[in-house]
């Protein structure tokens, strides 16, 4: 049986002396080589939802990937694929990073200049384990995926549009369909998931930035369980303490949150930091939220570009969700459509702060009203993201459960 090999090498010099060494080894089946560290688990992601047999047995990673630095992708790709074994291709054959290479989960180190002795030995190695362990683990069926949960984040053009209720309500309607859910206050400084939750722990985010290896102990030891199901990842009392979750931090608690949870809901705010940004970069669907005014709507354009030009998103990536909309407003969605470049949700928020008020003045958020017509919009867009589950019976080709009747549809 050939061994699928998928490089991972950003240098277009480096991927000509890997391919080239790759195509030499016996019964090797290389396939196209990706070019950054998205479009590795992009592809990966692809294969897997098709089948685990489908998912090379091997991928190298050159030491020079990028965006993501290769130890931090390394890690990635060994949490939501651990099927698939991961080469790294290093200049520095130390035994200090070989050690920080296992640590992270690559199964063997080869040195740059490459060798071919040394390339077809590690590469024979690491396939013969990764055959083992899908031996081993397919009777698991269908549990064995290695996909992950869901991961969506919430972003704001500007502050008060709305990410905060917005954030909180989509992880209440996947809770509520069923999901187990995790709810993560990324907002450093400023995040207020646990006052509309009408919550007080005193663990937070920070507890885990420090920690190499999330175990599920560690996991839940941060997290707090809330009354409707949801867990509770929240952001600092002390804003300051903020600066401590860097985004390779960030990146390690997304993993681990995802490979726990089926869905995960991440409060990124409206000012972009480090952990923010890679949290953006890491997720299955990054929503931005606006108001249809002309500043809001010139946060999202400027928002959308950085994005863009940080390598973190981009714009045809990214799903602007229109909040207080009106149909009044001058600007309307097509409109937004047309300004940003990005896709924009087909359920909009209506204008209506007076269902809020009572139950955001009381911390009770997740008390708000069945008939309220905010409450129906956005269980509405969880049900548009795909992030509730379908009940049993229900066709294969439908947009999501909700849990109300009243649905705006395109």
């Amino acid at each position: 049986m050939p061994t699928r090999i998928l490089p991972a090498v950003g240098d277009a010099d480096a991927v000509r002396s890997v391919t080239t060494l790759l195509s030499q080894l016996p019964d090797a089946e290389p396939v196209a080589p990706v070019v950054d560290s998205t479009q590795l688990i992009d592809t990966l992601a692809r294969l897997a939802a098709e089948s685990v047999d489908e998912l090379p047995e091997v991928v190298i990673v050159h030491e020079r990937i990028g965006p993501v630095p290769a130890l931090e992708l390394i890690r990635e790709v060994a949490l939501r694929f651990p099927a698939v074994g991961v080469i790294l291709v290093t200049s520095d054959a130390s035994p200090g990073l070989f050690q920080a290479a296992m640590d992270y989960g690559a199964r063997g180190l080869v040195a740059l200049p490459l060798s071919y002795e040394e390339l077809a030995s590690r590469v024979q190695a690491v396939a013969q384990w990764s055959v083992g362990v899908r031996r081993h683990l397919g009777a698991g069926g269908d549990v064995f995926t290695g996909v992950g949960g869901t991961v969506v984040t919430v972003s704001g053009a500007k502050g008060g549009a709305g990410t905060t209720l917005t954030a909180i309500q989509l992880a209440l309607a996947a809770q509520a369909s069923g999901r187990s859910t995790a709810l993560v206050d990324m907002d450093l400084q400023t995040g207020d998931v646990a006052s509309y939750l009408d919550v007080q722990f005193r663990r937070s985010v920070v507890d885990l930035a420090a920690i190499t290896d999330i175990s599920p102990r560690v996991l839940a030891d941060a997290v707090f369980r809330h009354d409707t199901g949801l867990a509770l990842l929240l952001a600092p009392a002390e804003g300051e303490r903020g600066e401590d979750v860097t985004d390779r931090a960030a990146r390690q608690i997304v993993s681990a949150l995802r490979s726990r949870y089926e869905v995960v809901v991440i409060d990124c705010g409206a000012q972009l930091g480090g952990a923010g940004a890679a949290a953006v970069e890491m997720a299955d669907r990054a929503l931005l939220i606006t108001t249809p005014d002309v500043v809001a709507v010139r946060g999202a354009k400027r928002a959308v570009r950085m994005w863009d030009r940080l390598q973190i998103r981009k714009a045809e990536e990214t799903t602007v969700v229109v909040n207080r909309h009106s149909r009044a407003t001058e600007i309307q969605p097509p409109l937004i459509q047309k300004i940003t470049g990005t896709a924009v949700a087909a359920t909009v928020v209506p204008a209506n702060f007076k269902e809020l008020q009572s139950v955001v003045d009381a911390g009770r958020i997740h008390e708000l009203e069945n008939k309220s017509s905010v409450k129906q919009a956005l269980w509405g867009l969880a049900g548009e993201l795909g992030l509730v589950k379908a009940p049993d019976g229900a066709s294969k080709g439908g947009r999501g459960a909700v849990s109300f009747r009243r649905r705006r549809e395109s």
